[in-house]
């Protein structure tokens, strides 16, 4: 009996040990966990067990208990009852972070959307694909290469698959719990429409690429030499560590900063711009939170994203989720269906016309398709390229929206393709020089 009181007072020593050097971590797994299950619960309508066994079951994070409270549209999780955290869910504005700050009897601003059917076909409508055959496509040689993306489900983890050429769907597959009218995370995906509502600003005229960034405090040090371009070229030279494995400023911001338009902004510089090239999502929010200087008004500025852009071009089932002050999260928060991420990529082919407007010049196509200086040719501006070649096999114009865990949306100019790719798996567990030149092999 003395030698079992001894071993359970070990275990609990050595849980305590490891309870303490880890506490401060448990801020960020269970902010993770209750977001993550807040999101794909309220926003994707997907099961608290599918999410359980699949979304949060990765290191660390599996550690968490999460709760999910269907009537208050909330969700809570702890780490062996340590360090709970709470999520809200607050309708047109996603699931949110919450902490001892927030007014839970404040009245939100939402967006106000311009939804509205027609009987068009995809991508003008929402009323299916059509029916096109073409010639030129191995359709049978493509369900192959589409159905190879989907083996080794436990490996690869592939969840949709949707293939558009000349803005037509000619191929689309959906692994088991998931639709065309699911909601996809895009992780930072999301930096890309973010950066394209730079492009649509652009475009109207409110602002020049050149212009240095509108932040007073940056006036009275070397940062003012910071541009808009810098900053979608992640090349403004503030110091920022995009590490998802520890506590770093891009955890931080994330799970534990009430304000995300904050957190690179109040960096100091390491570099003059166009120096280094540092990723960070902190460029993103910060890029998200200036856009209050171009669109004043909150209404105006939760309005903006949508009517400017997302639902201009019928992606309707996007939403970018907002931070406790009501900041889009422009590095990682949108979610949309695989088709309305589909609808992004072919604005992009098209030059950015839609049905006869243009909401972005072609000269912005070049724009963030212009490998950025010290990137190795694989960045332009809130855009990854192939323009040296990164996926040997892939034509070197194509150019992506890619997101965390292997989110993609690639955009191919030369073959008129537009692909996206949804998962749990990146590259190169998930074999996107493979899988792409594969799927364009099918085209002659």
């Amino acid at each position: 009996m003395k030698i079992f009181k001894r071993i359970v007072i070990a275990i609990i020593i050595v849980i305590a040990i490891a309870l303490a050097f880890n506490y401060s971590k448990l801020n960020i797994i269970s902010g993770y966990a209750a977001k993550n299950m807040a999101s794909s619960v309220f926003i994707a309508d997907r099961t608290p067990a599918s999410i359980d066994k699949n979304d949060n079951n990765i290191p660390t994070i599996k550690l968490a208990s999460t709760e999910v409270d269907y009537i208050h549209k909330t969700a809570s999780s702890s780490v062996f009852g340590f360090m709970e955290r709470k999520v809200i869910y607050r309708q047109g504005l996603g699931s949110v972070l919450v902490n001892d700050s927030y007014d839970y009897s404040k009245k939100y601003l939402r967006p106000r959307r311009q939804i509205s059917g027609n009987n068009l076909p995809f991508p003008y409508g929402d009323n299916g694909k059509k029916d096109t055959v073409f010639g030129n496509v191995d359709y049978q040689k493509l369900q192959k290469a589409i159905n190879k993306a989907f083996s080794d489900p436990e490996i690869k983890k592939t969840r949709t698959v949707l293939v558009a050429y000349k803005n037509e769907i000619i191929a689309e597959q959906y692994a088991d719990g998931f639709t065309h009218k699911t909601p996809i995370l895009g992780w930072s995906m999301t930096k890309s429409i973010l950066a394209t509502l730079y492009g649509v600003l652009e475009h109207q005229g409110k602002l020049e690429l050149n212009d240095f960034a509108p932040v007073a405090e940056w006036g009275k040090d070397e940062r003012k030499n910071i541009t808009l371009n810098h900053l979608l070229r992640m090349q403004s030279g503030l110091v920022w560590a995009e590490d998802y494995t520890k506590i770093s400023d891009v955890t931080k911001m994330l799970f534990m900063e009430s304000d995300m338009t904050q957190s690179q902004r109040l960096k100091k510089a390491i570099a003059k711009p166009k120096e280094i090239w540092n990723y960070s999502s902190g460029t993103s929010n910060l890029l998200s939170g200036l856009l209050h200087h171009y669109v004043t008004k909150n209404q105006e500025y939760l309005d903006f994203p949508y009517q400017s852009l997302i639902d201009k071009i019928g992606m309707h089932s996007m939403v970018i989720e907002t931070d406790m002050e009501n900041n889009f999260v422009g590095s990682s928060y949108a979610w949309a269906n695989t088709r309305d991420w589909a609808k992004f990529g072919l604005l992009y082919l098209n030059n950015g016309q839609w049905q006869g407007e243009q909401l972005f010049s072609k000269d912005w196509v070049t724009y963030i398709t212009t490998p950025t200086v010290e990137s190795d040719g694989t960045y332009g501006a809130h855009f990854w390229l192939n323009a040296e070649g990164k996926y040997p096999d892939v034509p070197r114009d194509l150019y992506s929206a890619n997101g965390y865990e292997g989110q993609y949306v690639f955009i191919i100019p030369s073959k008129e393709l537009v692909i996206v790719r949804t998962g749990l798996a990146e590259d190169p567990i998930f074999d996107i020089n493979e899988f792409i030149s594969e799927v364009i092999a099918t085209i002659k």
